[in-house]
């Protein structure tokens, strides 16, 4: 494979696509919106002139990647040809079924079709993708420039030919996958971090100890690089209410986090993306 487009230019599919074209693979974003498209290529070039700053890319290096790397708004352009595809979009399932109907429509019979949905199984998707045998989840983590795990998710649909060439393809680009042998929400990860949330939304509604303090246990404790509270952060308050709220939905299991992520939300503190979260990033 030599030819990698990402659908979404937000924080998750900018890294995705850098990352990718940083290994040499050609890189297209598909993004739709201009704001996004421009903050996406000044992130990029404050980012690469970052790396020759710090020594870790030379000049040359940089200019190669920026001719293996585009941007567009044209969806029918950016999976022309391509041999996989990478939707990074928001976690909506309407959104990412429509998008991906259209994009099976688009490629060949053979590219692979991968969502880095973070708990949306690829069969949800399987009805809307012709030849789903090439479609599976591709789950990176953020930041996914640094992060080194790729979750590759093997769906009853998938077959084990797309299944090596996504754990392929994760090791080309910098990364080390791990197997998901059968679908289920939440895939490692995620289940691991869920239940250490529900304690840690408990401790802190229970009045036991403040975030600020959870947080700090848990990076000096246990080792983590971030806490929970800082970790939802950075990951996306919008993206955690999503999770929570469909978790609602679908068991009537109310998270011991719900209200306070729900409440975040609802004032628009979406996280370290926009500065104010359960922190403030000023």
């Amino acid at each position: 494979m030599k030819k990698c487009t990402v659908i979404g230019g937000g924080a998750m599919g900018r890294q995705i696509a850098l990352n990718t074209a940083i290994h040499g693979y050609e890189v297209v974003v598909c993004e739709s919106f201009p704001a996004a498209r421009e903050s996406l290529e000044l992130w990029k070039e404050e980012y690469l002139a970052g790396r020759i700053a710090k020594g870790r890319m030379t000049q040359e290096q940089v200019d190669a990647v920026k001719a293996r790397f585009s941007v567009t708004d044209d969806l029918s352009a950016a999976c022309q040809d391509c041999d996989i595809v990478i939707e990074a979009i928001i976690e909506d399932k309407q959104a990412k079924s429509d998008l991906l109907a259209q994009v099976s429509r688009l490629t060949r019979p053979d590219t692979i079709i991968a969502t880095n949905s973070s708990f949306m199984v690829s069969s949800t998707f399987a009805g809307v993708v012709a030849h789903p045998e090439r479609l599976a989840n591709l789950h990176y983590f953020m930041p996914a420039l640094v992060m080194k795990l790729v979750e590759v998710v093997k769906g009853e649909h998938t077959c084990q030919e797309t299944v090596d060439k996504l754990m392929a393809f994760a090791r080309e680009t910098g990364k080390t996958p791990a197997l998901v042998k059968k679908e289920e929400d939440g895939f490692i990860v995620n289940n691991i971090l869920k239940v250490i949330k529900e304690e840690a939304y408990r401790l802190v509604n229970e009045g036991v100890c403040s975030l600020e303090d959870l947080d700090t246990a848990v990076e000096l404790g246990l080792g983590h690089p971030m806490g929970p509270f800082k970790l939802d952060d950075m990951s996306g308050i919008d993206v955690r209410y999503s999770v929570l709220k469909r978790r609602l939905e679908e068991t009537g299991t109310k998270s011991h986090g719900y209200d306070m992520i729900s409440n975040l939300y609802q004032q628009g503190r979406l996280g370290k993306k926009i500065k104010h979260g359960f922190y403030d990033y000023e």
